[in-house]
């Protein structure tokens, strides 16, 4: 059930947001709600060994319910090494 929230931000803020999320095809309500799932959900993770840049990406990818990764894998080796 979604809940409406309220937000008070710089306007400039907000423009740049609105920017971004259409520029990656997502809404503010998209972005907020992953931002907060994704803080929320770290609390118990550690991240400190992980390169910032590579922390950056966490919570921006959003995998299907149905991924398989052990099929990614098998599909990505056999491109790469023509199996």
């Amino acid at each position: 059930m979604n809940t409406k929230l309220t937000l008070s931000l710089e306007k400039e803020v907000i423009e740049q947001a609105k920017i971004y999320a259409k520029e990656t095809g997502r809404s503010l309500s998209e972005m907020v709600e992953s931002y907060f799932r994704n803080l929320t959900s770290k609390r118990d993770l550690d991240y400190k060994d992980i390169d910032p840049k590579i922390r950056k990406l966490i919570g921006r990818i959003t995998l299907p319910a149905d991924f398989d990764i052990k099929k990614a894998k098998e599909e990505y080796y056999k491109e790469k090494y023509g199996i």
